[in-house]
């Protein structure tokens, strides 16, 4: 094949440090068109970002050429400084969730990160994310998920 073709989906989650709520609405929008920004410079494509004011989650379509954790890397620490513009206290923690879906369930995760907010009415972030963990079947430690 003259070509390498790829289609590598993966639903990314991570949270500021200590699940402080430093995302504030009025930058929200802005924050996820700069990640948008890092992740299209990184020859990938966000499809969606969102989430609430201590999280985000984004859906991502890999590029053929960044590693995954390359990728995260530059996202959170290119947004933290430019989160840093607005509210000095700003970090996102240190790890990441990252979980691979099949292209049929791209519509699902859509939805599930558009409601991010009607979501975490009911259920808060650390909840959250050990039952995406149980559901991708993550083996983890809880003493090294929170920082």
């Amino acid at each position: 094949m003259p070509q390498s073709l790829v289609k590598i989906l993966i639903h990314v989650v991570f949270s500021t440090k200590n699940r402080v709520d430093l995302i504030h609405p009025e930058i929200e929008a802005s924050l996820y068109a700069y990640i948008h920004g890092i992740v299209e410079n990184n020859k990938s494509k966000l499809i969606i970002g969102n989430g609430t004011a201590n999280h985000g989650h984004l859906l991502i379509s890999m590029g053929k050429t960044i590693d995954i954790s390359d990728l995260i890397g530059d996202i959170k620490r290119d947004s933290s400084v430019w989160m840093k513009q607005h509210d000095r206290a700003f970090f996102w923690q240190e790890g990441y969730g990252a979980f691979s879906i099949g292209e049929s369930q791209v519509p699902r995760v859509i939805k599930y990160i558009e409601n991010q907010k009607q979501h975490h009415a009911k259920q808060d972030f650390q909840d959250e994310f050990r039952g995406l963990l149980r559901k991708y079947r993550v083996e983890y430690d809880e003493r090294y998920v929170w920082d």
